[in-house]
């Protein structure tokens, strides 16, 4: 049972041993398929690592615990990464992640909420912050301790809805609502389409206190996390500019990190040089 309140001091060598592991899940998941949205995964690995193993409260035993942190992932096709996180946690068994993307399993490529430990389905985006917006209210009118984490990207910031929750959360001073701007610069087809800078100065005018940080950085991931916390009356946004397909070189440098398709052998390799990556860094 974890039931936790965040400690002050992270061991950030094993946060970054268990985005390790998120990763290392992701590419088997991916493997299987052949394909996957595993740029944005391997991108968000550390800062998921950081939220499940270091911040969140929650009972990987019961999902539904009232008092549980709510982690809602806007972007549903990072279910990826979402779903190697609820196995490393424990909330799903590791040997199911081999059904990612497969006919009837839980894991599909964008998020259900018939899945353990899914607060929101993220397929359409846009509309992740107004319904963390939404949870981050109704949990204050129950008097409850829970924050709320919600992850969007800056792609997403191109939906005006994102503005108008944006907006609201700032009004209704959700200090308890900590939103996770994941800036990897990429939309489907290539780089973001319309221009978003300056990002921090955009949700700093709406009325929240920003942190921006290498968001492949675990003592910066941790960090921002631990002032977040601050009951100031004020939203929290974390913008987290992040490599797409961090910690595989192929994927880093590649034009279409987006939706990743090699076939099994090339795949085979790319899960070597990642292991001999993660060998010659110990």
């Amino acid at each position: 049972m974890l039931r936790n309140s965040p400690p002050g001091d992270a061991d950030i060598g094993v946060l970054e041993g268990r985005a390790t592991n998120l990763r290392r899940h992701m590419l088997t998941m991916a493997r299987g398929q052949g394909a996957g949205y595993i740029g944005q995964g391997l991108g968000i690995a550390d800062t998921l690592a950081a939220l499940y193993f270091h911040e969140l409260r929650y009972d990987p035993s019961d999902v539904t615990w009232a008092e549980r942190d709510r982690f809602l992932l806007s972007t549903g096709h990072y279910s990826i990464a979402l779903w190697s996180a609820l196995a490393e946690a424990g909330i799903l068994p590791v040997d199911e992640l081999s059904t990612y993307g497969a006919d009837d399993s839980r894991l599909e490529m964008s998020t259900l909420d018939t899945t353990p430990g899914v607060e929101l389905i993220g397929g359409s985006l846009g509309h992740g912050l107004g319904q963390a917006v939404g949870q981050a209210l109704g949990l204050r009118l129950q008097k409850s301790v829970a924050r709320v984490f919600v992850e969007l990207s800056d792609g997403e910031m191109q939906e005006g809805s994102t503005w108008e929750a944006a907006m609201s959360a700032s009004h209704f001073k959700l200090d308890g609502l900590v939103a996770l701007v994941d800036c990897n610069g990429i939309q489907a087809d290539g780089p973001v389409v319309l221009d978003m800078e300056p990002v921090a100065d955009k949700w700093r005018a709406f009325g929240w206190d920003v942190s921006e940080i290498d968001g492949n950085d675990m003592n910066a991931i941790v960090g921002a996390l631990m002032l977040a916390r601050s009951q100031n009356g004020k939203p929290k946004a974390i913008i987290l500019r992040t490599l797409p397909g961090k910690g595989v070189a192929r994927i880093e440098t590649s034009e279409k990190a987006h939706f990743f398709r090699v076939d099994v052998k090339e795949w085979d390799g790319i899960i070597a040089d990642f292991e001999q990556s993660v060998g010659a860094m110990q």
